[in-house]
């Protein structure tokens, strides 16, 4: 998985492209959210247009992802989110704990 960063003021976009089915790609990602909250960035937001698909270990890793932006008082928010993985936070009932917005202005808008 390639993982593109782009601060847009004190929003940091992470962009996934790949499929997020475990080490080394989960764990790449965790290490990427770790030091971004470590650079005192409380904001983000994960693009996942480039995600195809991802399995209980790549739930995880975003879960952990939120659990740890959220212990450091910030908000991370998805974006883009593909059909396969939506239907995925559905079965597993995550849309109701991520927020989500269908373009990335409108999670920037959100953050702001």
């Amino acid at each position: 998985m390639r993982i593109k960063e782009e601060l847009r003021g004190d929003i940091l976009v992470l962009t996934l492209k790949g499929d997020m089915m475990g080490d080394p790609d989960t764990g790449a990602f965790r290490e990427k959210i770790r030091e971004s909250l470590e650079k005192g960035t409380k904001k983000i937001i994960l693009d996942l247009s480039g995600v195809k698909w991802m399995n209980s270990l790549g739930l995880g890793a975003l879960i952990s992802a939120f659990t740890s932006v959220k212990n450091h008082d910030g908000d991370m928010v998805i974006t883009n989110v593909t059909k396969k993985v939506q239907s995925l936070f559905m079965i597993t009932q995550l849309i109701k704990v991520f927020k989500h917005y269908d373009t990335l202005d409108e999670a920037i808008s959100a953050l702001q």
